[in-house]
């Protein structure tokens, strides 16, 4: 008899779709929530707080070493790509050379064997000397009949029968690229970037944590705010202060160096888990269920 209750077990012989749910079947979909969210005063490399930061004109922030090690990782991989290359380049051109050689050396002892020799030479493509340098009836056979055959059977799985392909070796770029935005990146576009840090004694007797503030309108950093950067100087603002007073006084409010539009540089943050900024933070997960086994095959997790 079945059960009362539709959404429990009962004697169908198909799964019910609230069975289907409880065993993880179809597309599952879940907001992203804080804790999956890059923090904006977190490098995009380690992925902790920031230690002497820096960021590049993109906006991209990291720590200093992190960065300065991952362009010197990519200098030395530049290199061994340049040396291979090279290497390619040099075998390339000696086989060349021999292959020329070689070539004039049979032209020319063709020509020695046409005016000097007894036996007549013609020029057929088809034409193979055996090894030892006779042809038409007074050939002799080199090889036996074992070695012709393990010489032109196909067997790819004989290490002497295995075909070889030509590794080819493309001309490495020479420049360093961003991590994170994967344009180019160099040295001297880095520039150190400064949180303002909140000192006020309410913030110091309630949290022992770090926590940065805009230095104009005095307002905590977080993700939900979009900030600005100036390359002349370093010092981070929020974007209503950067676009009201810097855009049009032309001078940072903190230290008064000059600066112009290009200084201000908009960072990179991961987002909210609330607001997208542009990004799509819905996290989907297919799974299906296994044949005859009741469990679900799960496909891995992608952002959409």
């Amino acid at each position: 008899m079945p059960q009362r209750h539709s959404k429990n077990n009962n004697d169908l012989a198909f799964f019910t779709y609230d069975e289907k749910r409880k065993l993880g079947y179809g597309t599952q979909k879940e907001r992203l929530g804080k804790d999956s969210i890059k923090p904006f005063d977190a490098c995009s490399l380690c992925l902790k707080t920031l230690i002497e930061p820096m960021s590049c004109l993109k906006g991209h922030v990291y720590c200093k070493e992190c960065i300065f090690e991952c362009l010197l990782a990519q200098k030395k991989d530049v290199q061994r790509k340049q040396l291979a290359h090279a290497t390619q380049l040099k075998q390339e051109k000696e086989e060349e050379e021999e292959r020329l050689s070689l070539q004039k050396a049979r032209e020319l002892d063709a020509f020695d064997q046409q005016n000097h020799g007894a036996v007549p030479q013609y020029n057929d493509k088809n034409y193979n000397r055996d090894k030892n340098g006779f042809h038409g009836a007074n050939s002799v056979k080199a090889t036996s009949y074992e070695e012709e055959a393990l010489r032109t059977m196909k067997a790819f799985w004989l290490p002497s029968a295995t075909p070889e392909a030509p590794k080819k070796v493309e001309a490495p770029s020479t420049d360093t690229v961003c991590p994170e935005g994967n344009e180019k990146l160099r040295l001297k576009t880095l520039f150190a970037i400064k949180f303002t840090e909140d000192t006020s004694e309410q913030k110091r007797s309630c949290s022992l944590d770090k926590s940065f503030i805009c230095p104009s309108c005095k307002v905590t950093l977080t993700n939900t705010l979009s900030l600005v950067a100036l390359s002349s100087c370093g010092h981070v603002f929020c974007k209503k202060c950067a676009d009201k007073f810097m855009a049009v006084d032309k001078v940072c409010l903190v230290c008064d160096k000059p600066c112009k539009e290009r200084n201000l540089v908009n960072l990179a943050k991961g987002g909210t888990g609330f607001a997208g900024h542009g990004d799509h933070l819905e996290a989907t997960d297919f799974k299906h269920l296994g044949s005859g086994s009741g469990l679900g095959l799960v496909r891995p997790a992608m952002k959409t």
